[in-house]
């Protein structure tokens, strides 16, 4: 996962933004910091301006340095903690303040899931215009630490140097994760917390053997040169299968084959290994070919009373235990009887449409990515679920060209799981044009989320039960399910 840098998204800074006040970048002010903002910061005011603090959690008192005014609010970095914050923990991570990862890991769970409540329901308060907006529940992750079931680290000749580090410490290697606002800096991490710890074990490995074989070089993104780009790691918690991904700019088995009979010998709980090729400039962990090095080129994982084939490029749940609570509280938003046909859109893999499947009379599933439309199928075919079908569709123009087939029933129930942006307007003005008696949404974004929820609201759809869903515990990401009943 990458590094965020910090700044403050339009979406945000609309959520929060006050009148003008004369304050000049540089100047360094005392704040109490009264909350988080949406995406990590610490939100402070000034004569009833808003200042973003990064690295700051509520209840603390701080000197801090504005390096960012804008005309309705402003960003600062945090110099000195005057007062502590009494719901402050200590962060087990040594690369905390660092990496980007885990913005408040220092902040006690239990408030965490305080204040993603109140980002949530501020969002459809101020930005949805829903003012009497509350959550019905927020779900907190139980374990808050080691859920990842997928991890991205990447190679790089220029590691970045710490503070307690002497000047002459070698740069010339660094798996690890981007510095926030920094592409060409690698943090070198040796733990982190938020993976199984066999993940840990592997990427230390892989480190080892690399420094002592000249030819497995890190890729270089200014200069092109270099041969290793990305370790990426998938885990199945409910299965035990490990893939290990080893991406590279150039396809080359002989060279990678150290690291290869290490990784086999040292670890033998590895299931899957494929060797991903990206030639391209692109700074992607996808590659334009794949080639299997050991074992199957997927892992099984369960959720629910399903198992699904998880390869190296296909989307799935990045927390498996909580991506089975969302998917128990779309359930539950559903209501399914056994006699509703369900429209899944932005289904990617299927994943949600065929957790349902066993409790509806047909599933369709609507995707543009062929790739995921092809791992859809073949999990329906593994859980012997014949009652899906998968479209591929663009969802901006698919449904206002008339592009369903007639031989398609309309929906009953409608999922809607779009990308962080949300929905496009066509897409939003077009649903309830469907008829739908439920539209059950899913997001990660409640700023777009409450934008949508707006116009569906206006078609004559009533806001039924809202729920949040922390997938990702110590990072800013929210996941919320919205029941929409006419």
């Amino acid at each position: 996962m990458r590094g965020q840098t910090g700044s403050v998204p339009a979406a945000v800074s609309q959520l929060y933004m006050s009148e003008p006040m004369t304050l000049k970048r540089g100047a360094e002010l005392e704040l109490e910091i009264d909350s988080l903002a949406y995406g990590g910061m610490g939100l402070a005011r000034r004569d009833n301006f808003v200042i973003f603090v990064k690295g700051a959690i509520p209840g603390q008192t701080v000197n801090a340095r504005i390096y960012k005014k804008r005309k309705g609010y402003a960003e600062a970095r945090v110099k000195e903690i005057i007062n502590e914050s009494s719901n402050a923990v200590e962060a087990p991570c040594d690369h905390f303040g660092i990496c980007g990862g885990c913005k408040v890991q220092n902040l006690s769970y239990d408030e965490q899931l305080k204040e993603k409540t109140a980002q949530v329901e501020d969002a459809f308060q101020r930005l949805g215009g829903f003012p009497d907006f509350k959550l019905d529940d927020s779900i907190g992750a139980d374990p808050i630490y080691q859920y990842r079931n997928k991890m991205e680290f990447t190679f790089s000749p220029h590691r970045w140097v710490l503070d307690t580090e002497p000047d002459d410490v070698d740069k010339s290697f660094a798996v690890g994760l981007h510095i926030p606002g920094r592409y060409d800096k690698i943090l070198d991490i040796y733990k982190c917390h938020i993976q199984p710890e066999i993940g840990n074990r592997i990427l230390n490995i892989v480190r080892e053997i690399c420094l002592v074989h000249s030819e497995l070089r890190p890729y270089d993104p200014k200069s092109h040169i270099g041969f290793l780009r990305y370790l990426m790691l998938r885990f199945g918690v409910n299965t035990g299968h490990i893939m290990v991904n080893l991406v590279t700019s150039y396809h080359d088995l002989n060279k990678l084959s150290p690291l290869i009979d290490a990784l086999l010998n040292k670890v033998p709980e590895i299931t899957s290994m494929v060797n991903n090729v990206n030639t391209r400039k692109a700074d992607v962990a996808y590659g334009e070919y794949e080639t299997l090095v050991f074992g199957e080129p997927f892992i099984e994982e369960k959720m629910g009373d399903l198992t699904f084939e998880v390869s190296a490029n296909s989307f799935f749940q990045t927390n498996t235990t909580q991506g089975e609570r969302l998917y128990e509280e779309v359930e539950k938003a559903t209501g399914l009887t056994g006699t509703e046909v369900v429209y899944d859109l932005y289904c990617g893999t299927g994943t949600i449409g065929l957790f349902l499947s066993r409790k509806a009379k047909e599933i369709f599933g609507f995707e543009v990515i062929r790739s995921a439309l092809e791992d859809a199928e073949k999990n329906a075919d593994n859980n012997k679920i014949t009652n899906a079908q998968f479209l591929k569709a663009n969802l901006d123009t698919f449904f206002k060209s008339g592009q369903l087939p007639r031989r398609i029933p309309k929906p009953d129930v409608v999922i809607v799981d779009p990308p962080r942006a949300g929905m496009h307007p066509d897409m939003t003005n077009y649903l309830p044009k469907l008829k739908a008696k439920k539209i059950v949404y899913v997001s990660c974004n409640p700023t777009t989320q409450a934008r949508d929820a707006k116009v569906l609201v206006e078609n004559g759809y009533t806001i039924s039960s809202a729920v949040m869903v922390d997938m990702f515990p110590h990072t800013p990401h929210i996941e919320t399910v919205l029941l929409f009943s006419k």
